[in-house]
């Protein structure tokens, strides 16, 4: 009868209007905290109460009016924004048309009272017991999204470095999160936002509760994360037990089992099929889904493996008198949906057994008085053989009467007796007329229920058509996307091929003057840059490229500064020569990237047409001129570095004498 368990991860917490009103300044509130049977009462302030709920984390919070909690529907949503994701908001009273709780306590024999503490109390006991509505304004989808955990600032002259390193940062927490989430298992939906250097955000959509995420929310430096549900429309109560009803179940065995649910009025309800699933988890399918009251198979003698489902569930059991022709089956399931013949040889099935009960369901039905459950009076019936009769007396749990008669003299009836009598003869007059009337009342009922059937399929019709034109949908954006992606990509071709072209054309390198002017030397390329500026690497990159192991030559080397010297550590040149002399600043940044600069009037370098070559030879010697130069500077460095420590050494030596 229930899809949870009372098996709880928390206390359960029952909660009542002590004193004031939620709308006012300080209303009090009466808790009462059942954990493993034992009850703990007190009287806190709404504060106190989210306090205690935080640290707490009660599985379920419990109440007859979520109202109570809230002043209206704004803050009804605020305040289950703010529960932890453990705990769950129920009303014991039902949905948005409440019960009384002393009529909910009754009929589940739940202790009440009229006092605050005592309702708190009753309400705790019916939650633990499965008893209410969850009340939830939010889906069971979550956004998580990953951003940067500071702002980039207005700029300064390593404003660059540091967006591309927050940038890069976020990116590469995206990544964690993105394993993490496929790790879980979980489905899950990607939007990102590209930046220099990496992201500036990454937003997951997963199909997950807060409390089924493998990440929380979470901030640190350059990154941080933000979790929220998606919020409903409105807020729903679910039941916290699911009614099971009872129905016919169809199954089909075989390489591939297969089985269909129909209700006790025809109805086909769910189908399924595998080719891996075993006994336990095809019963598992089946119990989610109802009560099974009668097994039925498409052949006869029933096959062995489905007398195991029937016994499994003592239900009744149904085969055909010879085994079901396939286009009787076919025929019979027309109007329904499957993914294969298995699907279809349980569905038809189960069908038929609903045909051949039809007659002796109606005719329960129609005896079946309105107070009691029609569906339990059939299971009575056809499980256990009763009469409908006797089935009402077990249900309504009544004694059977009395079957012996008394005998009496019969004698003259009195005015008044005469007159009781006349009356009871009018009274059964009116009954009968109200038969007739009651009568005439069903079959309005029916066809009303017809034109609900037609009004259902016709919506089930509308519902597919529009499935169909979202999958139509879907389709043309993910062509759109595809042919987006071929454009660019031929786009990117032709660039390519025309920076082909122009490198063909630029280095000439079958051109006749290079063996001319090389004789017994190796020549190497170098690129030549105008001056050393942003914009003028940006061009040669454009034009030629610029790669690691380039030889650079710059015309014009006093326009150096930090940033270009980093542009330059990040192409990762062998050698860079120049004319005129660089920025300290600039200067410092090669030396420390062990990026050798060398002056061009050391090397001889020849222009042939648009090609610059130069002599390999000299430019080891240029590498070897720097290396030595460079262990000479260190070597200083270390030394100043040394005089630095005696001296500040010899400070604190004296200051400590002193």
């Amino acid at each position: 009868m229930t899809v949870r368990t009372n098996a709880l991860d928390g206390p359960v917490f029952g909660v009542d209007i002590q004193s004031g009103d939620i709308r006012g300044d300080a209303p009090s509130y009466a808790l009462a905290v059942l954990d493993d049977g034992q009850i703990e009462r007190d009287v806190v302030s709404f504060r106190k109460l989210c306090r205690l709920i935080k640290s707490e984390e009660p599985g379920l919070l419990a109440t007859d009016n979520a109202y109570e909690l809230a002043e209206d529907k704004d803050a009804l949503v605020g305040f289950l924004r703010r529960l932890p994701s453990a705990t769950t908001l129920v009303q014991v009273t039902g949905d948005e048309r409440p019960e009384p709780l002393s009529r909910v306590a009754a009929r589940h024999g739940v202790p009440y009272g009229k006092k605050p503490m005592k309702e708190a109390e009753a309400a705790a006991r019916l939650a633990a017991a499965n008893v209410g509505c969850e009340v939830s304004a939010f889906t069971n989808t979550t956004t998580v999204k990953v951003a940067r955990g500071r702002s980039t600032g207005k700029g300064g002259w390593s404003q660059d470095r540091y967006t591309r390193r927050i940038h890069g940062s976020v990116k590469r927490m995206a990544k964690k999160v993105e394993s993490k989430l496929t790790e879980a298992n979980l489905e899950f939906e990607k939007d990102v936002t590209e930046k220099y250097g990496g992201l500036a955000n990454a937003v997951f959509t997963v199909e997950a509760t807060p409390s089924e995420l493998p990440v929380s929310t979470h901030r640190s430096g350059d990154t941080r994360i933000e979790i929220e549900r998606e919020q409903r429309d409105g807020i729903s109560y679910e039941p916290l037990v699911k009614r099971r009803d009872r129905v016919i179940v169809g199954i089909d065995p075989g390489t591939t089992t297969a089985a269909a649910v129909v209700s006790l009025d025809g109805r086909v309800l769910d189908r399924f099929s595998s080719r891996t699933a075993d006994t336990a988890e095809l019963i598992e399918w089946l119990i989610d889904r109802g009560r099974p009251l009668i097994v039925a198979a498409d052949v006869t003698p029933m096959p062995e493996t489905v007398e195991k489902f029937r016994r499994s569930f003592d239900a009744t059991r149904w085969v055909p008198p010879s085994d079901i022709p396939v286009d009787e089956k076919v025929h019979r399931t027309r109007d329904h949906e499957y993914e294969n013949d298995h699907e279809r040889d349980a569905m038809a099935a189960a069908l038929y057994a609903y045909d051949d009960h039809e007659d002796q369901f109606d005719r329960i039905a129609e005896k079946t008085p309105r107070q009691f459950d029609r569906e339990e009076v059939i299971a009575h019936v056809v499980a256990g053989g009763a009469s409908v009769e006797a089935a009402l007396r077990e249900l309504s749990d009544e004694p059977e009467a009395d079957d012996e008669e008394s005998t009496h003299e019969v004698r003259e009836l009195s005015a008044e007796e005469r007159r009781i009598k006349e009356l009871e003869d009018q009274v059964d007059r009116l009954q009968a007329h109200t038969d007739e009337l009651e009568a005439k009342l069903d079959e309005r009922d029916e066809t009303i229920e017809e034109y609900k059937q037609e009004l259902s399929e016709a919506r089930r019709e509308e519902r597919r058509e529009a499935r169909e034109r979202r999958e139509i949908s879907q389709r043309n954006r993910e062509i759109n996307r595809l042919e987006r992606e071929r454009d660019e990509a031929i786009e990117r071709a032709d660039e390519l091929e025309s920076k082909l072209d122009r490198l063909k054309e630029l280095w000439k390198l079958d051109h006749s003057n290079v063996d001319d002017v090389a004789g017994d030397r190796n020549l190497v390329s170098v690129k030549m840059v105008e001056q050393f500026t942003k914009r003028a690497i940006e061009e040669t990159d454009e034009e030629i490229g610029l790669t690691s192991g380039d030889i650079i030559y710059f015309r014009d080397a006093s326009g150096a500064g930090r940033s270009t010297a980093e542009m330059v550590v990040d192409i990762e040149p062998r050698v860079v020569l120049r004319e005129g002399g660089l920025s300290d600043a600039a200067d410092e940044i090669l030396f420390e990237a062990g990026i050798p600069v060398g002056s061009a009037e050391d090397v001889s370098i020849q222009e042939i047409d648009e090609l610059a070559v130069v002599d390999d030879e000299e430019i080891e010697a240029v590498i070897a001129d720097w290396e030595q130069r460079a262990e000479e500077r260190e070597r200083e460095q270390k030394a100043s570095m040394v005089d630095e420590l005696i001296s500040e050494h010899r400070a604190d030596t004296k200051s400590g004498g002193s």
